[in-house]
């Protein structure tokens, strides 16, 4: 029960009134000053359906659109305005931003010159000459650039996109320190490390700007990436789950890139069902699916996608080599490896990519194409310890130590590969049972066969483990591996090599370095083979035998 309310005195009334003259009706450009352009857009079109007229109510409806990411709807009013008489000359130049953000370079450009010649025309046209790969044009806007914030961070950006991360750095430090404001720098610093793998470094100077806006769709899509590089898929995954639960409903880019980079962190799983859409959209989608595509050993898959792409960063030209290098070993094609050779060297004689782990690998793989594995191992021995756990650098490095001579270390090193898909590989399996034999251990080598199925892969195993204990004098196992071969192809030099392999055991045995016992096997395997040289290797061996008390 509430007591009985009399009407408002004047007193109450006009203490109400006042009230309500304090109240705030929003502005728009309160939302714009905080730049809650989901705010102020909202704001505009409330007013515009109400039919109140706010000035240059347009102009700011394409502004806040196009700063939301909603580059079409931009387009669209902007071209509504420009097919007015009262047109403002500038909404050509808007236009033509809204145009290149949606991909529409051609149509950006020529909107763009129907604009009057300001420092933002320039810097689009500065963009556009980057993106048709006009050296002449872009150093002719390069030098209309001026020494304001706008116009430093437009060179940054081409700076970045040209993979000049350090001249990006400076420019962005420099700027930092004349206004400590611009906090979003530290993002595109933290960029920057990323791309020349600092990924610690990058995480620091990310958290200054994390601590201040704490809900941002770049930064933490980028503190994920950091994870994932210096951690693992499932920490990454982490990271973006909190990018997953902020991110506004109306930013459809962030979907597409959580989706996308979900995929990664993954390790591919979902990528034919979520990459193809995102290749036009986001430009490492099509990176990605040809390295899902190298992973499931489709190579000519791999190389329909990205046979058409003209590599213009590091990672393409590197991506591009890899595919030529797998193709042209997979269909013997001296072409595609040569290609592949080319592009590994362009980029690690780059002055920008020398010095980087991925400038140092490509080396490496210039010259393992090329054989030249003294070179190959200058460029592994700088990079190893960033890659002791890797597999598929093991595998590598241990394949050049093994060309060398170096078969201790190889066998090591190959001892340390997981794999599974590497360890049943062909030329894993031979380089292993090399190794072994070079040390003295073709026990090891034999049971690495004997793991086999049948097939022409065991076969040519065979053959290495004959021929490489021949060599080595382990004539047991050249002699079991010769017998196996001459069971399996009746071939004259099979005989040859099991009949020296056999007097070479009894050799052994004269001089104490093969135990007695193996003539028990010897002579088995003698027996199988119908030639007349049999008989006597067996009468000999009988009689030694018979005069040693060796029974057989």
């Amino acid at each position: 029960m509430k007591p009985a309310v009399w009407g408002e005195t004047a007193v109450n009334s006009t203490e109400k009134k006042r009230k309500n003259k304090t109240k705030k009706t929003p502005r728009l450009e309160d939302y714009l000053s905080q730049r809650d352009y989901l705010g102020a857009l909202t704001l505009l079109e409330f007013q515009r359906n109400g039919g109140v007229v706010e000035d240059n109510a347009d102009l700011w409806v394409g502004y806040c659109a196009f700063h939301l990411g909603d580059h079409k709807r931009a387009m669209e009013e902007y071209k509504s305005l420009a097919a007015r008489p009262d047109c403002p000359a500038d909404v050509w130049v808007y236009l033509g931003c809204s145009l290149f953000f949606l991909g529409l370079y051609k149509e950006a450009e020529e909107v763009a010159f129907k604009g009057p010649k300001s420092q933002l025309q320039n810097r689009l046209l500065f963009h556009l000459a980057h993106k048709f790969s006009d050296e002449k044009k872009l150093m002719g806007f390069h030098q209309n650039l001026e020494d304001v914030t706008e116009d430093q961070l437009s060179l940054a950006s081409i700076h970045y996109m040209r993979s000049h991360y350090q001249e990006a750095i400076e420019i962005y430090k420099r700027i930092l320190l004349q206004d400590r404001e611009l906090l979003a720098l530290n993002v595109y610093v933290a960029l920057c490390y990323y791309k020349l793998d600092y990924y610690d470094v990058s995480q620091e100077v990310l958290a200054v700007y994390l601590q201040s806006i704490p809900d941002s769709t770049i930064a933490l899509n980028l503190k994920a990436c950091n994870h994932f590089r210096l951690y693992n898929g499932k920490a990454a995954e982490a990271e973006l789950k909190n990018l997953i639960d902020i991110s506004s409903s109306s930013f459809e880019f962030a979907k597409e890139l959580i989706r996308h980079n979900l995929v990664v962190f993954r390790g591919g799983d979902g990528a034919l069902q979520v990459l193809p859409p995102l290749i036009d959209v986001i430009p490492e989608a099509r990176l990605n699916l040809v390295i899902y595509y190298l992973r499931q050993d489709d190579v000519q898959e791999a190389y329909n996608l990205i046979k058409d792409l003209e590599p213009t960063t590091p990672q393409e030209y590197i991506l591009k080599g890899v595919v030529n290098a797998a193709l042209g070993q997979e269909i013997g094609s001296r072409d595609h490896l040569k290609i592949a050779q080319q592009f590994f060297q362009l980029v690690g004689g780059s002055a920008s990519e020398c010095d980087t782990i991925p400038g140092r690998q490509c080396m490496a793989s210039c010259f393992f194409l090329l054989k030249q594995f003294e070179d190959v191992l200058i460029y592994l021995n700088s990079v190893k310890s960033y890659f002791y756990t890797d597999d598929t650098f093991n595998f590598n490095y241990a394949q050049a130590k093994a060309s060398l001579g170096n078969y201790k270390e190889a066998e090591e090193v190959f001892l340390l590969i997981h794999s599974d898909k590497i360890k049943n590989d062909y030329v894993y399996l031979s380089w292993l049972a090399r190794c072994y034999i070079m040390n003295q251990k073709a026990r090891l080598a034999w049971e690495l066969y004997l793991k086999m199925e049948t097939s022409s892969e065991s076969f040519s195993l065979l053959q290495l483990i004959a021929n490489d204990c021949y060599k080595m004098g382990q004539f047991y196992y050249a002699a079991k591996a010769f017998d196996v071969l001459e069971r399996l192809d009746p071939n004259p030099e099979y005989w040859e090599g099991k009949r020296g392999a056999c007097v070479g055991i009894f050799q052994l045995i004269l001089a104490g370095r093969e135990p007695r016992e193996s003539l028990k096997e010897v002579l088995p395997m003698l027996r199988i083979t119908g030639n007349p040289q049999v008989e006597y290797i067996i009468r000999i061996t009988k009689k030694w035998a018979k005069d040693n008390r060796v029974a057989l």
